[in-house]
Formats: C-alpha cells, structure tokens, sequence
C-alpha cells in the first residue's frame, strides 16, 4: 500500500470589484481589443479597503473546509503560497490559521511567485507521505493590486486579486497511476533569470517597489519550460498525454496556455481556462482555477489532471494527480 495526498475539499474567494479592461482606458495608453489580442484578459478583480491576502485565504480555505464537511482543528498544516502576504511577518498563513480558529498544527507561507502553488502542493504532499501530517490545506492567495505600477500598461493590465485552496488527506493507494491523489511532482528554478520578473522593493530598498517583467522574455521561457516540466511530472507518474483528462495551467496569458497545449499535443477542450475572467492571479490562479472548473463540472471525481505554473525566480514546475 502506497501513502496519497488525496484532495478531499476546494474552494475559492473573488473579491466583489470586477475591473472590465475598458476601465484603463481612461489612464492609460491601451483598449480592450489592445488586452485581449496580447493576454486573453477580459476582466480582474481587485481587493477592496480591508481585503487583504490573509482575509482572502481564509475565505477560500473556509470553503474547502465546508466542501469536504469538515472543521478547522481537523487539520493539521496551512500552507500558503504568495508573493503579497500582508505583512513582512509574521506569515499569512498564521493569520489565516488565527481567522479560522485553527488552534492546532502549524502553518507557513511558501514564495515561489507564480509557481508557488505548485510549489506548496508539492510541499503538502511530501508531509502526507512522510507522515508527518494527516490532513493539509494548500492556499493560494494573492493581492497582486498592492504591486501595480499603474502607468506601466504592459503590466498592470494583466494581474488580479483572488485566493483558491485544496483540502489533502492521506489515505492509501495501490502505488499505481490509478490511486487517488497525488501521483509526481516536478519542481524547477534558475536564479540566473531573476531580473526577467521581479518586484524592485523590498527590505534592501526599504520600499514595497512595482512588479517589472521582461514579457517577451518571460513567453520565451514560460512555453518550452512549461511543456517540460508537464512532461517529466507525466514520465514520473507513469501516464501518457492520451490518458490526462485535463490540464489546469497557471492562468496568466492565453498565448502561454495555447503554447503549451500544443507543445504537448493535447486539444483546448481539456484545458482549464479561467484567465479571461480573473487576469493573472499568481500563486492563486491555479487553485482558483480548480475550484471554478469543479464548480462548473468540467473536473470530475477520478480524472487525470496536470497542473504547471512559471514564475519569478524564474521558478516553475508540475504536479501530476488524480481528482
């Protein structure tokens, strides 16, 4: 018998202000048609006064815990991926530990940018498997707003604010590539590419700073790396392309999620997309992403799903897992 990371709960948060793409138009240099012909962006939303990455998190995470029926001290791990927790410390995910009521276990922030869900999916598996954690709730949460620099249209059109999360459970599996749960996982990073997408603040600056990204560049690397890191999850999961239900990439262009379907010879129809309708959300563009697709009946109990995300770092990686 074989230990999974099984999800057993999902869910999600949106902030209520939706931004169209016609409302820069006002401020900047851009139109609709100028957004969607580069990104597929049709609308984002933005956090409100008092909504933060840790009140979003825990939204989500509430609803994931409701979806699987279950309370907060039956947990005994938060992860929670994000470039945007609220304060320099402590973690975000203490805070949302603290607004649920969760007065057990522990809980940390992960920092991968985009790639961070991957990242702490990944994370969440290995404590399952090693025993070392029964139940784990995966978050990814983002207020990408806060980092704008709202006079750069070749940025600030793309990004949004949002939080998604997954409940994990172990139970055990047969060790095959039928088993529920967590099957591989492939994670990546080069710090030679840093100053592809980066934020110039920080502590060393003394200043919060503005996202900056080299966008070509990035699209250079996001394709080619992105099919890799799917295919090696893939190999070490034991399954082939033919088999996949569906992939959920990180939602952050849809010339990037085109790409990398076609690299891996799978059709639009079993792709996940969610971009047109939240913008680039980061560490929470997959786990929202999830959630909605479950909500909309594209992801069913049993299917095959591949999930990959690049980011600053650059940082990326895969996880392959039967829902």
């Amino acid at each position: 018998m074989t230990t999974r990371a099984v999800v057993i709960g999902c869910g999600h948060f949106l902030p209520s202000r939706v931004v169209e793409n016609a409302e820069f138009e006002a401020t900047l240099d851009t139109n609709d048609e100028w957004i969607r012909t580069r990104s597929g962006i049709e609308r984002r939303h933005f956090a409100a006064e008092g909504e933060t990455t840790s009140t979003m998190a825990t939204a989500a995470a509430q609803a994931a815990l409701d979806d699987a029926g279950l309370a907060a001290d039956d947990v005994d791990a938060i992860i929670l991926a994000t470039s945007t927790a609220d304060l320099t410390f402590p973690s975000a995910a203490t805070m949302v530990q603290a607004q649920l009521g969760m007065n057990r276990g522990y809980a940390f922030d992960i920092q991968a940018v985009c790639a961070g869900f991957i990242f702490a999916l990944s994370n969440a598996n290995a404590l399952i498997v090693s025993g070392q954690a029964k139940r784990v709730m995966v978050i990814g949460a983002e207020t990408f707003s806060n980092i704008m620099d709202w006079t750069d249209r070749s940025t600030c059109v793309l990004f949004g604010d949002g939080a998604g999360a997954l409940l994990l459970e172990a139970q055990e599996g047969d060790g095959a590539s039928a088993d529920r749960g967590v099957l591989s996982t492939d994670l990546n990073s080069d710090g030679r590419h840093r100053d592809l997408l980066y934020v110039d603040g920080g502590v060393s600056t003394g200043t919060t700073g503005y996202l900056r990204m080299q966008g070509n560049q990035v699209f250079r690397h996001a394709v080619a790396k992105l099919a890799a890191t799917a295919t090696t999850a893939m190999e070490r999961a034991g399954i082939t392309a033919e088999e996949v239900d569906w992939i959920v990439p990180h939602q952050a262009n849809i010339r990037i999620i085109q790409g990398t379907a076609k690299k891996l010879n799978l059709p639009m129809d079993r792709v996940v997309v969610t971009v047109q309708d939240h913008g680039n959300t980061s560490a929470a563009s997959i786990p929202l992403a999830l959630s909605v697709g479950r909500d909309r009946g594209q992801i069913k109990a049993g299917d095959m799903i591949v999930t990959e995300a690049i980011g600053g770092g650059l940082a990326w990686g895969a996880v392959v897992l039967r829902w």
